[in-house]
């Protein structure tokens, strides 16, 4: 039972790793199936053995263990089940007032209210939560939990799940929490590492009126300051209808990126906003009067110090030794390899390649790399970014007006006046220090938080990520106030909550009153969908790459890893990209935050455009608010499961480029 060191697996701390010997464990089983029969000993034995594998010194000697086994073991289900509702009502109240305190003590951080103080930068380090779990298992509420609850494999949610009834799923659900058993100082350090490359992320601003050509001509707007990766993206994805004058924006940008990826920008630009910077020749002040020294490899010290960090927790989960293994099996529940497979499939879709023959046509140019956000099938293709701008402006000058708003927007989208009401009273809406995010409740009395960017504004920008963010809300509301077991409150893994805010984000237009229609706009937003999930699709591949190259040199400097993710992400795009983009050794599929600060959460984009695509036409068909409950609201199954009960069939592309197909060639 004790836990062994191994390459992937480091040696436990001293003390905290399993005593109790398969004897011991085999001895309480055995009085225990005296006691109450051979038609229990199945389970006896299984919960006899999760208790031993995560039983410490600290946690009492071998006569304890037993007697702990033998006393507290209930066979009859009547029991069973007034404990089952007992741990959920009480789990409830303790993750969900803890959630509340962090949401607090990060306001000043995450929230666009101010300078940020030092001790505000103390308090985002305060993690209570760490010593939950742990305490937990010191009261031996855990160890309850496991003698008499099943912690479920993959495998087995995959073999069996089909025939479990909504408790037996929320049972399987609630025991996931109680797989590992991480000390609190290792969670601390992760939480640490997480932090402190959030706010290197939300802090990482490129003051684009700074920019300068290699003649010294500035092409952006007075005060424009864009966030890495989605305000630099989103800009470049926004100048498409600006001709000559956009593609060289687009081309500014692209270098911009390659530098942030590279770790090339020099440190002045990222320390002073009044210094001019020409990204083609990496020279500060518009006449080239000198190359300035590099900042350092800061972005890649965080991601080490997250892996670091993660790594850590390897050697107390049995069940999946590894941050990659956990991240798949556990939280995704689905296995790398079968991820891998999905984004495959689009890549190498020769429904890619014909589309990308429309994009350059479209273009009237060869494409370039950083057409991977062509957002020309969109329906704002047709609108100027300052347009949207106006419109936004006009109605929602502030995040106060979009929290006002939220029954109106929410009504447009098509829920019922009494179902948007009841969905905008569980929501807040704040104005984001960075690019925006959405952060649900943990307990059906407390509130989601919209987060958008605000700063200079609601911009076009803002809306459509309040949008997305908001399509996350609805779902974080529905899946914990309308779930009938707390321990089921959620959807099947994070891509799935992305599927509900990119068809969210996809509306914004219609929300505000500048809808596209007719059949060409159906076929572009099939064809956007694809190109969305094929530029993804390889960024997603380099998160998992990198993963997996940390785990192999887990000794790197920054420096290597700057080099390996370098190298990685022109091996994506050389293999999948160049063939189509006509150039080589492009790291640009490397740019995405999320790489440095989000911990393998990637993939999730991938999965969830997939998910989108499959989940959209049961809202377009149906009652699009009544569909969303629906889904939303069966909670936290396997992908496989989820997907049969919302839409009647298993996770796949196969979808997305059949529809691709017939836009393509729509008279075939």
């Amino acid at each position: 039972m004790k836990v062994e060191a191994t390459a992937d697996n480091p040696a436990a701390a001293p003390g905290l790793a399993s005593t109790i010997q398969p004897d011991t464990a085999k001895r309480a089983a055995s009085q225990l199936i005296a006691r109450h029969g051979e038609a229990h000993a199945a389970a006896i034995q299984r919960g006899v053995r999760q208790v031993a594998e995560r039983w410490w010194a600290t946690d009492g000697d071998d006569a304890l263990f037993e007697s702990f086994c033998v006393e507290q073991y209930a066979p009859g289900e009547a029991e069973r089940a007034k404990c089952f509702a007992r741990l959920e009502e009480a789990l409830e109240q303790v993750d969900g007032h803890l959630h509340e305190i962090r949401r607090e003590l990060r306001r000043p951080v995450d929230l666009d209210i101010g300078p940020v103080s030092p001790v505000d930068f103390l308090f985002q380090d305060v993690d209570l939560w760490a010593h939950v779990d742990e305490d937990l298992f010191r009261a031996k509420v855990a160890f309850l939990a496991l003698l008499h609850f099943p912690v479920h494999t993959l495998e087995e949610r995959l073999a069996h799940g089909k025939s479990w009834s909504r408790e037996e799923w929320a049972r399987s659900r609630m025991m996931d929490r109680f797989s590992e058993r991480v000390p609190p100082p290792v969670l601390q350090g992760i939480a640490h590492s997480l932090q402190a490359a959030d706010y290197y992320i939300a802090e990482y601003n490129i003051q684009m009126d700074r920019l300068r050509t290699p003649d010294g001509a500035g092409p952006f707007p007075s005060g424009l300051r864009l966030i890495s990766h989605w305000g630099l993206r989103d800009e470049l994805k926004s100048r498409y209808d600006e001709g000559a004058a956009g593609l060289l924006k687009q081309r500014m940008i692209y270098q911009v990126m390659r530098r942030i990826v590279r770790q090339e920008i020099p440190r002045a630009v990222r320390g002073d906003a009044e210094v001019a910077w020409c990204p083609e020749t990496n020279e500060i002040e518009p006449n080239g009067t000198g190359k300035a020294t590099r900042e350092p490899d800061t972005r890649y010290h965080h991601l080490l110090e997250v892996f670091r960090s993660i790594r850590a927790a390897d050697p107390y989960a049995p069940a999946a030794p590894t941050f990659i293994r956990r991240r798949f099996e556990l939280d995704r529940q689905i296995p790398e390899a079968e991820v891998e497979a999905l984004i495959r499939s689009v890549l190498e879709s020769p429904e890619v390649a014909a589309l990308a023959k429309r994009i350059a046509q479209r273009l009237a140019r060869p494409l370039e790399p950083f057409d991977i956000w062509y957002s020309g099938f969109m329906p704002r293709g047709a609108r100027s970014e300052e347009e949207l701008d106006r419109v936004v402006r006009a109605r929602f000058p502030t995040v106060e007006a979009i929290e006002k708003a939220l029954p109106e927007i929410l009504t447009s989208l098509g829920f019922s006046k009494e179902c948007a009401a009841w969905l905008a009273e569980r929501i807040v809406v704040d104005a984001a220090r960075g690019a925006g995010h959405a952060m649900g409740a943990m307990r059906r009395e407390d509130k989601a938080h919209l987060r958008t960017r605000a700063h200079g504004g609601v911009s076009y920008k803002s809306f459509n990520i309040a949008m997305h963010e908001l399509g996350h809300n609805v779902e974080q509301v529905f899946s914990l106030n309308g779930i009938d077991h707390w321990s089921l409150n959620g959807v099947p893994n994070t891509a799935f909550t992305e599927a509900f805010a990119f068809v969210f984000q996809s509306r914004d237009l219609e929300v505000l009153g500048l809808p596209a229609v007719g059949e060409d706009a159906r076929r572009n937003e099939v064809l956007q969908s694809l190109w969305a999930t094929y530029e993804i699709g390889g960024v997603s591949l380099v998160d998992m790459k990198v993963w997996n190259w940390m785990y192999a040199h887990p000794e790197a400097s920054p420096a290597e890893l700057r080099d390996a993710v370098v190298s990685v992400a022109r091996e994506v795009w050389n293999r999948w990209y160049a063939p189509i983009f006509g150039e080589r050794d492009v790291e640009l599929l490397a740019i995405y935050s999320h790489l440095i600060q989000a911990a393998l959460y990637l993939p999730d984009y991938a999965i969830g455009q997939i998910v989108a695509f499959q989940v959209e036409p049961r809202l377009r068909t149906g009652s699009f608010g009544d569909e969303v409950e629906r889904m939303t609201r069966l909670g936290r199954l396997t992908p496989d499961a989820w997907m049969r009960a919302a839409t009647g069939s298993p996770l796949s592309t196969e979808p997305l480029l059949e529809a691709a197909r017939n836009a393509l060639h729509p008279s075939r």
